[in-house]
C-alpha cells in the first residue's frame, strides 16, 4: 500500500513518522510550499541571526503526556513561559486578564477575593444568565467594562465580525484569573524548540521511507496518485471536493516585517492591541524566544512582525475557521463526503476545520493512525 501525506504541518508530519517508524512503509509528503512545517516555519534572518516564527508566534504547550513524550523524540524544547501585554488606550496591560490587569483597569488594590466580588457584581449588571454568543459569554465571565477593553476591539479586527455574531466557545480559549499569575497558558510543559522548529520538523521526517516534494500543488498531480493509494489530505476540504457544496469561510492573516536598528523595540514576544484605530492586532518581536542565544539576543537590531488579520479568498493562506452555524453544517457535509470516498482521510487544523492548538492537532494525528491508519494496514 502507498501513503501520500498531503502538507507537511504538525499533523501531516506525525502521520508521516507513525507510518514510516511503525508501520515501515514508504511515505509521501506533497506540501506546496517551499518548506515544511506548515505555519510552524521558523527560520533565521539572515541579517541578525534572530530566529523568526514566520506565520505568527508559535509556542509549544500542552499537558498532554503522550504527545509531550512524542514530540520530545525529536528535539529539546527551552523552559521559556509565554507572557503577553494588551495596549489599550496608549496603556499597557497584562494579557490574559488577571488581578493586575483588573487593578490597573479600574485604580483598585483589589485582593483576589475583593476583585471576584467586584466582578461578580459587573457581571450582574447584564444578567445574562445563557450566553448566546462570544460578546455574551465574555461579559458573564468579565463584565462589560473589561469586555469592552480588552476583546471587543481585538475580536472584531481578528474575525471582522460583531462579537455577537460569533459563537461564545471561542473566548473560552483565552484564560481569566483573580491572581497575579500572568502566563498566558496552564499547561504543564511549555517552551519553544531549543534548535527551531525547523530543525524538529527535519528530524521528524528524517525517516529515509520519508520523502517530501516541495512546491507542489496535490491538485496538480492529483491524478497520477495510484488509484489504490490512501492519501491523507490536510488542506481545505471546499477546495478539496471543488466547492461542491459551498465555500467555507476561513480567517487569513498579513505579516508586516520591519528590522529596527534598536537592540529592543517592545521588551517583550507578542503585544497585542486591543483598540480598532490600530490596524493590526499584535506585534511580534522574536529575539525575546530565545535569551539564551547571546549573540542575536544582544544583536543591535531587531527584527518585528505587525499581524494584520483579514477575510481570505483565493491566492491567500487559510488560517483559522470560522465555526459558526453555518459553517460548521457546511464542513459536516464536506466530512461525510470524505469519509465515504476510499482511500482518503480527513484531517489537520484546515482539514478538521478546527481551530486546534499544537498539541491538539498532534493528539489528534497519533489518535488517527492508531484508529483508522494502523488498522487498515493490518487487516
Amino acid at each position: 500500500m502507498s501513503y501520500f501525506v498531503v502538507g507537511a504541518g504538525f499533523w501531516g508530519a506525525t502521520i508521516a513518522e507513525r507510518i514510516a517508524t511503525v508501520l515501515k512503509a514508504p511515505v509521501t509528503i506533497i506540501e506546496r510550499r517551499n518548506h515544511i512545517g506548515g505555519n510552524c516555519h521558523s527560520s533565521l534572518d539572515e541579517e541578525t541571526g534572530i530566529e523568526c516564527h514566520r506565520y505568527g508566534s508559535h509556542i509549544f504547550h500542552t499537558s498532554l503526556p503522550n504527545v509531550w513524550e512524542y514530540i520530545t523524540q525529536f528535539g529539546a524544547f527551552t523552559s521559556y513561559q509565554h507572557k503577553v501585554f494588551i495596549t489599550h488606550k496608549g496603556k499597557v496591560y497584562t494579557m490574559p486578564i488577571n488581578l493586575s490587569t483588573i487593578n490597573q483597569f479600574y485604580g483598585k488594590n483589589l485582593s483576589p477575593t475583593e476583585a471576584a466580588a467586584f466582578l461578580q457584581a459587573e457581571i450582574a449588571r447584564d444578567h445574562i444568565a445563557d450566553p448566546k454568543n462570544l460578546e455574551e459569554k465574555a461579559i458573564s465571565l468579565i463584565g462589560r467594562p473589561l469586555y469592552e477593553a480588552f476583546i471587543k476591539g481585538y475580536t472584531h479586527k481578528q474575525w471582522e465580525r460583531d462579537p455577537r455574531e460569533l459563537p461564545a466557545e471561542i473566548i473560552t480559549r483565552l484564560p481569566f484569573r483573580t491572581t497575579y499569575n500572568a502566563n498566558y497558558f496552564n499547561d504543564v510543559w511549555q517552551g519553544v524548540p531549543k534548535d527551531g522548529y525547523f530543525s524538529l520538523f527535519e528530524r521528524m521526517l528524517s525517516n529515509p521511507l520519508i520523502s517530501v516534494q516541495l512546491n507542489c500543488d496535490y491538485a496538480t498531480i492529483r491524478s497520477q496518485i495510484p488509484s489504490d493509494a490512501t492519501v491523507i489530505y490536510t488542506g481545505m476540504p471546499d477546495q478539496l471536493f471543488d466547492y461542491e457544496y459551498g465555500t467555507l469561510e476561513w480567517r487569513s492573516l498579513r505579516f508586516e516585517w520591519e528590522t529596527l536598528p534598536v537592540s529592543d523595540f517592545q521588551g517583550t514576544t507578542v503585544m497585542n492591541y486591543a483598540d480598532t484605530d490600530v490596524p493590526y492586532t499584535r506585534i511580534h518581536e522574536f529575539k525575546h524566544y530565545h535569551p539564551e542565544r547571546t549573540t542575536p539576543f544582544n544583536c543591535p537590531k531587531t527584527v518585528i512582525c505587525r499581524e494584520h488579520s483579514q477575510t481570505y479568498h483565493n491566492g491567500l493562506e487559510a488560517y483559522y475557521p470560522v465555526n459558526n452555524e453555518r459553517n460548521n453544517t457546511l464542513y459536516a457535509r464536506y466530512a461525510q463526503r470524505a469519509a465515504a470516498t476510499p482511500g482518503l482521510v480527513l484531517g489537520g487544523r484546515l482539514g478538521a476545520y478546527r481551530y486546534w492548538d499544537m498539541d491538539k492537532a498532534i493528539a489528534n494525528a497519533l489518535q488517527v493512525f492508531e484508529e483508522r491508519i494502523l488498522p487498515a494496514a493490518r487487516g
